[in-house]
């Protein structure tokens, strides 16, 4: 039997896509043992593909990392998108190149890309290059206000332009857009002026899965269990993180300055910082007793041994911990879109997690924040979590 080979492209920043790709990778050999994989990706997310034991394709060391023109627009806590699409423009037509190259070179029987929109939106103006099924991913459709600046990104409205009319690409080769979360999760807004309704498009084009773990939540419901297997003590345990890049130190080290604040109500609270794999652990300015890490993998599996964790405004995160039905403190990136609207929309339908602002934010209120919510009864609403079966699933058709 001739083994079909899948192109996985995993993109967009930090781990969080990485995180659910593998997760849908994995469904993907579960109901296709014979496909092989071989992925498109860079740092730090090439690191974790590999320690999965998954295939990287050759060229990935000519594919541009897109965290670092993240990490160049981001100033202190705040990445506009503005400021990041103007850095990465160089970074996109490198990707897509390699990309080109790739198909042009060698023959797969599917292309998945996770939020690739450098390649996605290229292939617009370029279809007859593509003859090969491509899945794209995305997790929020259009872009818009922040309504704590009151301004529209300058791409916004050609971002807009281009995903309103991505449905042009659905008609070739049978080519897929999944999207990750439910339809209450886009805004019921239009695109534009005399463009169509976000949600309403995406119900028309687009595949709704769900979302997708890397675990299954039930196997994790006995906290003192957890605590024990990852060598925590019966203390009162907070969690904070910031995620795959190094974009938040700003906020790691404000949890450090509330540490001794919180200890004087609670004298026996541990704290964990997690820097990630891109921020150096001896870069961070805390007080004696807080604990530093640099890249934990199964984070996850921390955030269900803590009584609270504080974290960035990501979207894999905040979903582990909703599923997980852990109280926390989320701090989106202040002028970033999708972390701003989208992701604490869902979070506030989901009636999961405090939302925070760093520049409000100080020493003594996160202390406060911290301690009327650390070890709460949450009542989050039930959320689907099987979305790595059904995408493999839509997948495995097109084999």
């Amino acid at each position: 039997m001739t083994r079909k080979r899948i192109l996985y492209i995993s993109g967009s920043l930090g781990l969080g896509h990485v995180t659910r790709d593998l997760a849908l990778a994995k469904e993907l050999h579960r109901q296709n043992p014979e496909i092989e994989i071989s992925w498109l990706a860079c740092s730090p997310a090439s690191d974790v593909i590999t320690s999965a034991n998954e295939m990287l394709h050759p060229k990935c060391s000519q594919y541009a990392n897109l965290n670092i023109p993240a990490e160049k627009a981001a100033k202190g806590y705040a990445l506009s998108l503005d400021d990041y699409d103007t850095c990465a423009d160089c970074e996109w037509e490198q990707n897509f190149s390699v990309f080109k190259r790739v198909i042009e070179e060698e023959k797969f029987d599917i292309i998945i890309g996770d939020e690739t929109y450098e390649i996605w939106y290229r292939l617009q103006d370029l279809q007859h290059i593509l003859n090969t099924p491509f899945v794209m991913i995305y997790d929020f459709v259009g872009l818009g206000y922040v309504k704590c600046i009151q301004r529209f990104f300058k791409k916004g409205k050609e971002f807009n332009q281009i995903q309103a009319s991505d449905h042009k690409m659905l008609f070739k080769n049978k080519n897929l857009v999944l999207f990750v979360g439910e339809p209450e999760d886009i805004l019921n807004e239009r695109f534009g002026f005399l463009m169509p309704n976000k949600r309403k498009y995406a119900q028309k084009h687009y595949h709704f899965v769900g979302y997708v773990l890397s675990f299954d939540p039930a196997e994790y419901s006995d906290q003192e269990q957890i605590k024990k297997k990852l060598g925590y003590d019966e203390e009162p345990l907070v969690v904070c993180t910031i995620g795959g890049t190094s974009i938040g130190k700003e906020l790691l080290e404000l949890c450090g300055q509330a540490y001794p604040i919180i200890r004087e109500e609670i004298s026996d609270l541990r704290m964990v910082l997690v820097c990630g794999p891109c921020l150096s652990a001896e870069s961070l300015e805390v007080s004696q007793g807080v604990v530093v890490k640099g890249y934990v993998p199964a984070l996850y599996e921390h955030f269900a041994a803590s009584d609270l964790a504080i974290v960035q405004g990501g979207a894999t995160s905040t979903l582990e911990l909703t599923a997980l039905r852990r109280p926390f403190l989320y701090f989106p990136l202040e002028e970033h879109f999708e972390q701003q609207v989208h992701v604490a929309g869902r979070l506030a339908r989901h009636r999961a997690g405090v939302k925070m602002m760093f520049s409000q934010t100080t020493p003594m209120s996160l202390a406060e924040k911290v301690i009327s919510n650390l070890g709460k009864k949450v009542t989050y609403a039930p959320i689907p979590t099987d979305g790595a079966q059904k995408a493999a699933q839509l997948i495995s058709q097109l084999l």
